[in-house]
């Protein structure tokens, strides 16, 4: 985790575990669009497993899909007492989601192989970045945005959530929280791009 902070704001940036588990599933299944925000598929690819057969006499891949986007709401939002809890192996806390619970216990052991290694992959680039300063952007972009506003700037606190994805963007999920392409930000120009309109909001 990477956190940048000065006189009444913070931006802190860093990777989701059970964001990381959940994309695993998704493009697993085959749920391409599925979720708000219809995230890009991760980066490397998952290989796609056919899911009817085993959601057949739980709604099927439809009900999957909508469990799924139920699921990953709870995740955007992050209220941990609304986030069910994903403990192997019956994961009785998807009981009412019974297309996703059967999902995660057919491919709960290689979500996890794969959520572990993005993670390990993720803290490797994050010390990258550090013996560089690539994160010296954030503070001067918040610095010229505070200069733009002068004394009216305000007090903020904004949550970047970096995930593998194969399409190199950003998206503002909620007020004080965006999630982003890891990758994005070795584009400097494009990270700007994305990162000055919600400075816009937020300072």
């Amino acid at each position: 985790m990477h956190q940048t902070a000065g006189p009444g704001w913070r931006v802190t940036i860093d990777t989701s575990d059970p964001m990381l588990l959940a994309l695993y599933l998704k493009d697993n299944a085959g749920l391409t669009g599925a979720g708000f925000p219809p995230l890009a598929p991760v980066e490397p690819r998952i290989r796609e497993c056919d899911h009817h057969q085993l959601t057949q006499h739980v709604g099927g891949v439809e009900a999957l899909r909508r469990e799924w986007e139920e699921w990953w709401g709870r995740l955007v939002a992050d209220q941990p007492d609304d986030v069910p809890d994903v403990s192997p192996p019956e994961f009785t806390a998807f009981s009412a989601a019974p297309a996703l619970q059967r999902s995660l216990q057919a491919h709960f052991g290689s979500a996890l192989t794969w959520a572990r290694e993005r993670r390990a992959e993720y803290e490797r680039l994050e010390a990258r970045r550090e013996a560089r300063g690539d994160t010296r952007i954030v503070e001067e972009m918040v610095a010229g945005r505070q200069l733009e506003v002068g004394p009216l700037a305000k007090d903020f606190d904004l949550r970047i959530i970096e995930l593998p994805l194969a399409e190199d963007r950003a998206w503002l999920v909620e007020g004080n929280k965006m999630i982003m392409s890891q990758s994005l930000m070795d584009d400097a120009d494009a990270f700007q791009s994305f990162l000055a309109p919600v400075l816009e909001i937020l300072v």
